[in-house]
């Protein structure tokens, strides 16, 4: 099979355990309750790690739970609480049904920096900038505000355009995340902030919020590089379709059923 047929595959196998799930609900609540903080404790974690926090996994979950670790960073406490917060606002936007905006991405991108860098909290960029190690240069920063209008209005076209609409909700949701890391719109944050998009539009399109795990950093930033540069996506479309395969599986895993 060709990667495009293989991915095709992978999206209907995808489209069947949503509607599996979804037979399934309402799910008990203290399931619920337990898959959510599992969830929350990864995707901190993992997306943190990606970025450079030191904070094991262990370390990120007592420092959610107000606890101080010696010898690391304050900064590295604030990543960590901060994104916890980034994530239920992200679930509140997605309960509420409001319409995506630029003033939710400014949000949890404020979320993202509180008490960090609060002056650039929210701000796009007034400074040109590189990305270490990748092809991709991002845009000069006098055009950054014009590419996120474009890319808001991408977004809502995509809701009545024909070529659009037709994309998958998971190739949609890794598209608005390659095209907002290809703007780099913010001095700080853009991959924690393009995570949260990423499974905002997931959590809205009923699939599992996924978790990119550090293991998988290297092939994450080629991806994103070869879609970015050379303009295919499928690379990291792919990648998304696998996470969100394993994001399935802590559902089958509670309920007791065949994974």
């Amino acid at each position: 099979m060709t990667v495009k047929n293989e991915l095709a595959a992978l999206l209907i196998e995808l489209d069947a355990s949503k509607a599996k799930l979804d037979a399934l609900r309402p799910l008990p609540p203290a399931a619920v309750r337990n898959l959510h903080d599992e969830l929350v404790l990864r995707w901190t974690y993992n997306s943190n790690a990606i970025e450079g926090n030191t904070l094991t996994l262990m370390e990120t979950k007592v420092v959610l739970e107000g606890i101080t670790v010696g010898g690391k960073l304050l900064r590295e406490h604030f990543e960590a609480i901060n994104h916890r917060d980034a994530i239920l606002y992200v679930e509140e936007i997605a309960r509420r049904e409001e319409p995506f905006s630029e003033w939710q991405i400014r949000n949890l991108h404020r979320l993202i920096l509180k008490q960090i860098d609060d002056e650039n909290a929210g701000t796009y960029r007034k400074l040109n900038v590189t990305i270490a190690g990748a092809r991709h240069i991002p845009p000069d920063m006098l055009q950054v505000p014009e590419q996120m209008v474009a890319l808001l209005r991408w977004y809502e076209q995509s809701q009545y355009d024909t070529e659009a609409h037709a994309l998958h909700p998971i190739e949609r949701a890794a598209k608005l995340h390659l095209d907002f890391v290809k703007i780099h719109p913010f001095i700080d944050g853009n991959g924690r902030t393009a995570r949260l998009l990423l499974n905002l539009e997931l959590i809205k399109s009923g699939f599992p919020a996924i978790v990119l795990p550090v293991e998988r950093r290297l092939a994450y930033y080629e991806a994103l590089d070869t879609a970015c540069v050379d303009g295919d996506l499928a690379p990291f479309v792919a990648l998304v379709a696998e996470c969100v395969k394993e994001g399935f599986k802590p559902y089958w895993f509670m309920l007791g059923m065949p994974q």
